[in-house]
């Protein structure tokens, strides 16, 4: 959901070449691309580094400055330590990353660069069920961009947690399903300042219902999904991104988000699913084959997956707000598409128009 942006494309270039060249030295930087419109995620930066004859394809990730949608974001430097280790000593397909900046005076936050990935994401702006390459798509290739995203999913969950284990937030709880409802709870106070019914009401049966989780925690992606993947023209993952809310627990957890943003971007939309993509059942039993067990309690993480997008949706509403896109008393926070599934998943009723006084600025 992005906001106008009014970055200087002829100051960054400059800056990026300074910096740069003490890297790359004699570098030029030919056909930067500046994003008009920024959303909530890093910004990204596209360029072609010239140096010695040699042309390199990279990207700047830079943090975002202007507005938070989590309350407490992983560092950007550990996202760069995380996502160096996955380049360096596993086999799941992130784009090479090559430099990290912690100085926020050059670029207004900081950065790393890494090379860029030929690919494409299935779009979420408008969900790709509903318009877009995905729809063009062959049913088999439908087919193939889910399972492969599985088989990344599944590799991940498989990796040595150890090398990750700063990514554990012991503050909110033990990791796993404990530690997500103790930050949610911090989430759902610090995202928006009106009442919150159906989030409310969903924290309380999941609290109620929580499952033991046996296995030890492993590390998950956190927002894995196909439009996090980018996909060539075979339908295989060519590069697999964001992973600012990466963190430990069940693989349940993982797998249960995989398949709730996909549901939330057809049912969610009031449009059906496309031909090709595996059911959700279909869907889980692949999964437990990939991970050689029964996945456990799937209906409560699809509960749990609801449940944290609806209040990241709350989070974008009082985003709104702040930025006087709609007005204070809006219900959006609360009255959007992602409450409305929540709220059904849970047979409660239909999230309804804000009461109390109107929210004010949480940034």
């Amino acid at each position: 959901m992005p906001v106008p942006d009014q970055r200087d494309p002829e100051v960054t270039r400059a800056v990026l070449t300074r910096w740069l060249s003490e890297r790359l030295p004699g570098i030029a930087i030919r056909g930067l691309e500046i994003p008009r419109t920024t959303g909530f995620s890093a910004e990204t930066l596209l360029f072609d580094a010239e140096c010695d004859g040699r042309v390199e394809h990279l990207v700047a990730k830079v943090a975002p400055s202007r507005y938070q949608v989590f309350p407490d974001p992983l560092p950007y430097a550990d996202q760069f330590r995380l996502l160096r280790i996955l380049d360096e000593r596993t086999g799941i397909p992130v784009p090479p990353m090559r430099w990290y900046e912690p100085d926020a005076g050059l670029l207004g936050a900081p950065f790393f660069v890494i090379e860029r990935v030929d690919g494409r994401a299935p779009d979420d702006n408008p969900p790709y069920h509903q318009a877009g390459w995905v729809t063009e798509a062959t049913p088999e290739r439908r087919a193939r961009m889910w399972t492969s995203g599985l088989d990344v999913l599944a590799a991940v969950h498989r990796l040595d947690p150890a090398p990750f284990a700063f990514l554990d937030r012991t503050r909110y709880g033990p990791a796993g399903v404990e530690q997500r409802l103790g930050y949610y709870t911090h989430y759902m106070s610090w995202a928006y300042h009106g009442p919150q019914p159906t989030c409310a009401e969903a924290l309380r049966w999941l609290r109620e219902h929580r499952p033991d989780e046996p296995d030890p925690p492993v590390l998950l992606w956190g927002d894995g999904r196909i439009g996090n993947i980018l996909y060539g023209d075979d339908g295989e993952p060519r590069a697999v991104l964001d992973w600012e809310i990466a963190t430990l627990g069940a693989p349940e957890e993982d797998l249960a988000w995989y398949m709730y943003l996909d549901r939330h971007h057809s049912e969610g939309i009031g449009v059906p699913r496309l031909p090709g993509f595996p059911s959700y059942a279909d869907t889980i039993a692949y999964y437990e084959e990939l991970a050689g067990r029964r996945m456990r309690h799937m209906a409560y993480y699809e509960v749990l997956s609801a449940f944290k997008f609806a209040v990241i949706m709350a989070r974008i509403g009082q985003a709104f707000i702040d930025w006087g896109l709609t007005p204070p008393d809006s219900d959006f926070p609360v009255d959007n598409t992602a409450s409305r599934l929540l709220a059904g998943l849970l047979n409660l009723p239909a999230p309804g128009p804000v009461t109390g006084p109107p929210p004010g600025d949480r940034r």
